[in-house]
């Protein structure tokens, strides 16, 4: 035995790091990322080679897929039968693969999610698409390594006459990275190929002219090309897929939502679900029916409407809710000489293009050598015929073939192969046509060995085979883009197809929002009973209410501090009873997160937002740090513990603010008093507060004008502004208004003039609106007089200001209803 020990010490560190390294490789190389070359992963390539060398072929008849999956398994893919049959389904499944690199028969699964048939049960054959990536494999294209035991030889790599990699693309997860590359239209890679080919140096905007953009096989369609341009510069980036949906009219005044497309590998079943679940969660308010009629013509999912309901908004937030909307991440990692490498557009065509000049290189130097053969033996032939005579007397006249090959090859200087070939060579080829056929043959080879020669010294005639071969591809599997790209990313609708009209906007306690037109509401004399403005529930009533345009920003501020964004068109419209739309349809609002206040902003100028919390705290921050606000909304201010964002202005930076208390207290300070934070700042004190009072209510000093105090028991009252005097920030202010059992606690405090109206909302939903001049002018410390008849148990909720005066509302009114009642005397009494 050998003195040697046996047992061999190592850093098991160093072990560990060599180990996982060798895996990691393993795993890049030899499973999980596509050759930039043919596009296709090991197994991928494994199934099409044994299938190819199996005759499974486009033309000859189906065979089981447990054959096929066997061969693989056993001569070239030494991993689970699964993991084979599986990537051979998706290979043949319509709505994975943009051209399908197998012909499936029988059950391959679907775009539900239900799994394919076992493998015992299917059948399947090359699709005619995928006779080209194997296409002249046996020229000696590529190169062939052993298989994993040594007893086979495979393809390190496929001829891939089209550029498979972009065509169909390829996802994988490796050891450290991940690769993610989305289909494209055939005929758009093809020309992007012959563009890198006919100009070496063509531009990334340029090459984007034949290829726009992914194309998926469900269609669907990509919002925007800004993620497109970006993967192509860089190799990655995001896009964004939304399902293909059409609005129809029904009778009845109804409509319905028609899905024939969605994203690219979301699961209609799972949809459908998610759908039906958000309906039934209440957070998609409005669907009346959802059903699936999608058959072996398309896809069809009807989403069918309440009456009252925006198909439009609620199609866009479906989008946001579902994966009828979803991102694709971008990531063009590939194999480059056996290294995962992340490429460009351009890079991967130009790798592509290589690959197919090595491809026609060697073809040609296979086809160059098989002619100069053949040719040689027909050089051997045609001396033969030339001095046939004696050929004939020598072969007659030696005793064995090795005498006869012998004397042949030394009487006429002939080679092995010729003289083996003049012995073989049969008496029917001595007639004087078979003699004339040996002649034309052999100058076909002279003039063909020519040509192939031509080809291997000029790297133009390459370039010209390659692009008349693709351009034949192009012709026989060529079809129609499936996926739209829309230019526009952030706009849901047409601004300039939208009429600009002054609208009211209400939002009720429970998050329920629509607009009207301005002219829904009459004006009332003081003291009237209102007219109902909306139906509500019993537990819900109209908190917010205010005018604006259908095109103007609406921002959206809510008690958590946060800021979100709306135009004025993208609320829905509906009549006057409607109870509106849940808000979260239209904006991320958070689970305990509802709207404070709402601010109409017609454009973002040097003007500023002034904030006040309801534990008396202030803040100024400019406007223009809110003109980019994301869909899930931004933080406006940072809020101290327990405490809300109760109202937000828009000033100028040279006006006076006036805060109201629920126990009747105020103060007026000016504005520069709190100096300029960012748009995350906490903010300072306005007002000192006792702990049973909070701040109802915010506005701007106009000179001139009154503050207007409304209590919960619909009494009211203004006092002339002047009468409140500036006082430090900070302090505990002055009394507004004599708080007692009769009138109740201060709801709100505006600061208004005898040219606004004035809307009072109560719990109930119930709306007067009034002249402000109708309203009593008393001093500070007033109770003031009854504005609206409240019932028992019932307050006052909440209170607007319009700024539209009463002749040009009647006017209004006049010409809405001679629109509706034509040829109709028309009635216009005072209210």
């Amino acid at each position: 035995m050998s003195d040697q020990p046996r047992v061999k010490e190592i850093n098991i560190s160093q072990e560990m790091k060599t180990s996982f390294m060798d895996y990691a490789m393993s795993v890049i190389v030899s499973r999980a990322l596509p050759d930039v070359r043919d596009g296709l992963k090991p197994v991928h390539r494994r199934i099409l080679y044994a299938m190819n060398d199996l005759g499974m072929t486009s033309d000859k008849a189906y065979k089981k897929s447990a054959r096929i999956v066997g061969e693989v398994i056993g001569k070239y893919h030494p991993h689970g039968d699964s993991a084979v049959y599986e990537t051979m389904v998706r290979m043949a499944q319509d709505f994975s693969y943009r051209y399908m690199l197998i012909d499936g028969h029988g059950n391959f699964g679907s775009i539900d999610g239900d799994a394919a048939a076992a493998m015992r049960y299917t059948e399947a054959r090359m699709s005619k698409i995928s006779m080209e990536m194997i296409r002249d494999i046996n020229k000696d294209t590529i190169d062939y390594q052993d298989n994993y035991d040594g007893s086979e030889r495979e393809p390190i790599v496929l001829p891939a006459r089209f550029p498979n990699l972009l065509v169909n693309g390829a996802s994988g997860i490796a050891v450290g990275m991940a690769t993610n590359i989305p289909p494209h239209q055939l005929g758009e890679v093809i020309d992007g190929v012959l563009a890198v080919s006919y100009n070496p140096e063509i531009t990334l905007p340029e090459l984007m002219e034949v290829i726009p953009g992914p194309d998926f096989p469900t269609g669907a369609e990509i919002v925007g090309i800004s993620g497109i341009r970006r993967a192509y510069q860089t190799g990655r980036g995001s896009i964004v897929l939304r399902a293909k949906a059409s609005i129809e009219e029904m009778s009845g005044g109804k409509q319905r939502i028609i899905v024939s497309e969605i994203p690219y590998q979301v699961n209609k079943a799972k949809l459908i679900e998610k759908i039906a679940e958000l309906v039934r969660e209440k957070k998609i308010d409005g669907i009346t029916d959802l059903r699936d009629e999608s058959d072996r013509n398309g896809m069809r999912i009807v989403i069918e409407l309440r009456r009252d309901a925006n198909a439009n908004v609620l199609l866009n937030n479906l989008y946001k809710q579902t994966a009828m909307q979803t991102s694709f991440g971008i990531n063009l990692l590939a194999l480059v000489d056996g290294q995962p490498k992340v490429l460009n557009l351009k890079e991967c065509l130009e790798h592509y293009l290589e690959h197919q000049k090595v491809v026609i290189r060697r073809r040609t130097a296979f086809e160059l050598r098989k002619a100069e053969a053949r040719a040689h033996i027909l050089e051997g032939l045609r001396i033969a015929l030339d001095h046939l005579d004696e050929v004939i007397a020598l072969i007659r006249s030696s005793q064995t073939t090795d005498i006869a090959r012998a004397g042949l090859m030394e009487q006429f200087s002939l080679s092995y192969e010729q003289a083996q070939a003049i012995l073989d060579m049969r008496l029917q080829r001595l007639t004087g046509l078979e003699r004339d056929k040996i002649e034309n043959e052999y100058a076909e080879l002279v003039k063909r060995i020519a040509e192939l020669k031509a080809i291997l010294a000029d790297e133009e005639k390459v370039l010209e085979i390659i692009r008349e071969e693709l351009n034949e591809i192009k012709d026989r599997f060529n079809d129609e883009r499936k996926t739209i790209i829309s230019i526009d990313e952030d706009s849901f609708e047409d601004e300039d197809l939208i009429p600009r009209s002054n609208i009211v906007i209400t939002l009720t306690h429970n998050g329920y929002i629509k607009r009207l037109p301005i002219t829904t509401y009459r004006s009332q004399k003081r003291g009237g009973r209102g007219i109902q403005g909306m139906g509500t529930n019993d537990d819900d009533f109209v908190e917010h209410l205010f005018t604006t345009n259908t095109h103007h920003t609406i921002l959206f501020f809510t008690n958590k501090g946060k800021v979100y964004r709306l135009k004025g068109y993208e609320i829905p419209e509906l009549g006057r009873t409607a109870k509106g739309i849940p808000i979260i349809n239209l904006l991320q609002i958070e689970q305990g997160e509802y709207i404070s206040t709402v601010i109409p902003i017609e454009e973002f100028n040097e003007n500023y937002l002034f904030f006040m919390t309801k534990h008396g705290i202030t803040k100024r921050t400019e406007l223009a740090s809110f003109a980019n606000i994301r869909k899930g909304g931004l933080f406006a201010i940072n809020l101290r513990d327990e405490d809300e964002l109760h109202g937000v202005r828009l000033t100028d930076g040279n006006k006076e603010i006036i805060i109201g208390t629920k126990k009747g207290m105020s103060i007026r300070f000016h504005e520069e008093d709190v100096r300029l934070m960012g748009r995350t700042a906490g903010g300072v004190k306005g007002i000192s507060l006792p702990e049973d009072d909070q701040v109802v209510g915010m506005d701007i000093i106009e000179k001139g004008y009154d503050v207007l105090t409304v209590t919960e028991k619909g009494y009211g009252k203004k006092t002339p502004e002047e009468d409140y005097r500036i006082q430090n920030r900070g302090g505990k202010g002055i009394r507004t208004c004599n708080i007692t059992e009769k009138n109740g606690n201060v709801v709100s405090l505006r600061v208004v003039s005898d040219d606004n109206d004035l809307m009072i909302i109560t719990v109930s939903g119930v709306i007067i609106r009034l002249h402000v001049e109708d309203i009593s002018r008393t001093g500070r410390n007033t109770q003031g007089v009854r504005l609206i008849r409240v019932g028992e148990g019932e307050g006052v909720a909440t209170v607007a200001k319009v700024d539209i005066d009463e002749e040009s509302m009647e006017t209004e009114m006049l010409e809405e209803e001679n629109t509706e009642v034509e040829n109709t005397e028309v009635e216009n009494s005072e209210d």
